[in-house]
């Protein structure tokens, strides 16, 4: 698979996955019914559309040509230095490939001048706690109200991020 901006096309597609990977993922946590309710405010194809065109933000998809196996959205908050990844997704069939890495990796690339990124992880979701720590993320606080508006609980995560030289990027290439 290989990660890529994602665009109007992708919606549906990533609408599925993102139902998929919800009641895989909090079924067994909020209830099928909660889950039904939450994607389809959260992973409506209308709020699906507003992040591809959101300032200062990052929508990517892991696409192997045939199908959508992950997807991604981070945006810069009000701190210049923090962004926040308010999605990272994989479907089931797909994890444990590479695929969450690459997407991570980008959303790292997407944001040079960022310090820090920071997720909130539904604090019975062990898997995604295991996931973010195994890749340098450190807990750093809780929140009554995962993603803003949500009346959901979550643990708080942050990764130091290496502050690179603006020349760094195309030397990369």
């Amino acid at each position: 698979m290989f990660v890529r901006t994602a665009s109007e096309r992708d919606l549906a597609a990533v609408r599925a996955l993102l139902v998929e990977t919800w009641h895989a993922t909090y079924d067994a946590i909020y209830g099928a019914q909660r889950v039904i309710e939450i994607t389809d405010d959260w992973h409506s194809i209308a709020s699906l559309k507003a992040r591809l065109t959101r300032p200062n933000s990052e929508f990517l998809v892991a696409d192997d040509g045939k199908r959508i196996g992950g997807m991604a959205f981070a945006a810069a908050t009000t701190d210049a230095k923090i962004v926040l990844l308010n999605q990272l997704y994989v479907l089931p069939a797909c994890q444990r490939q590479g695929i969450g890495q690459a997407l991570l990796d980008e959303v790292e690339a997407s944001f040079p001048e960022t310090n820090r990124l920071r997720v909130e992880v539904e604090e019975a979701n062990v898997p995604a706690i295991a996931f973010y720590r195994s890749k340098g993320f450190l807990p750093v606080g809780s929140t009554a109200d995962c993603g803003g508006g949500s009346g959901l609980p979550a643990l708080i995560f942050e990764k130091p991020l290496v502050t690179r030289p603006a020349d760094w990027f195309q030397t990369r290439s």
